[in-house]
């Protein structure tokens, strides 16, 4: 008896162990972000007040990537999903949908910023949700996050919430200064923009550039151009004098390397960080981080054109 009885003892003080374990873990309000840039933007807001779970990878595609069992899991038993939204990250939008009619408080950025539609091609009239490439923009989308986070989670110091967003908010101006001053040195003549898709559309209209044409004549990269739409934009470049195409690093330049055989101007191809973070050391491993180093490789390409 005395055997069983401490045998019961032990089990209970394990038990009890796991519960003290799994209630410290649990105790902390979780926030799951589906992209990667909004992941960045998401954790310079909350500090330590939650736990920040970014769904996208870095060098990832966010029209094209996928989550796990478990990550879909996560999204439904978040305290708050944020989200891009206006169609961007296509493969996830249903397991947010979900969470959403689970009551699972949800927040679409791109909803929130004053989006813009796309003005030509097979996307015309259709919203655009690469509002990130506008510092201006991402500025309102800080405090409509920390306004959301510091409003909805339970368990965080709204003070601190406010104040992070405050100063992360501060950082963006300061960036969106910057970037107004580097391309104010840009010949007018020279700010004319070709991409692998259309994603400039929010910089374009801030910084007064023009966007001539994108190799894939649409808002994602999950379509494909066909010859006429490559012989047209061809035509395009050597009527506008364009030399130079810039095209996501994280994806394959194949197709603008096709184009610039295409045309009969020499056409330098540039990579940008435009829709995806990168891991440490990958040159783009922050929002702040990844519009610098565009910022410098856009001055750079347009002017030495």
């Amino acid at each position: 008896m005395a055997a069983a009885a401490g045998l019961i003892l032990c089990v209970c003080a394990v038990l009890a162990g796991v519960t003290a374990c799994s209630g410290a873990g649990g105790g902390r309000p979780t926030v799951v972000v589906t992209t990667n840039i909004l992941g960045d933007i998401t954790r310079q807001i909350v500090g330590h007040e939650a736990d920040v779970k970014v769904l996208m990878k870095p060098n990832a595609d966010p029209h094209s990537f996928g989550v796990s069992a478990p990550e879909a899991a996560q999204i439904e038993s978040a305290d708050l999903v944020v989200y891009n939204g206006l169609g961007l990250e296509e493969n996830v939008l249903r397991h947010v949908e979900a969470a959403k009619a689970a009551n699972v408080p949800t927040l679409g950025v791109g909803e929130a910023v004053d989006p813009l539609t796309y003005k030509k091609d097979e996307t015309a009239g259709k919203p655009d949700p690469h509002f990130w490439t506008d510092p201006e923009r991402v500025r309102k989308a800080v405090r409509v996050i920390g306004d959301e986070v510091a409003e909805k989670v339970d368990g965080v110091d709204e003070e601190a919430v406010r104040a992070h967003a405050a100063a992360y908010g501060k950082k963006v101006g300061r960036l969106s200064a910057e970037m107004k001053q580097r391309f104010g040195a840009v010949p007018r003549e020279k700010r004319k923009l070709v991409t692998n898709h259309h994603v400039f559309g929010y910089l374009a209209q801030r910084f007064d550039f023009q966007i001539v044409g994108a190799v894939i004549p649409s808002g994602t990269t999950l379509a494909s151009p066909s010859a006429a739409d490559m012989k047209a934009l061809a035509t395009t470049i050597e009527k506008e004098g364009v030399k130079a195409i810039f095209v996501d690093s994280s994806q394959p330049d194949r197709l603008a390397r096709a184009l610039k055989r295409e045309s009969d101007v020499d056409v330098a191809v540039i990579p940008l960080f435009s829709e995806s973070l990168t891991e440490r050391g990958g040159g783009a491993a922050t929002y702040l981080q990844m519009m610098r180093s565009n910022m410098k490789a856009l001055e750079r390409g347009l002017t030495n054109s």
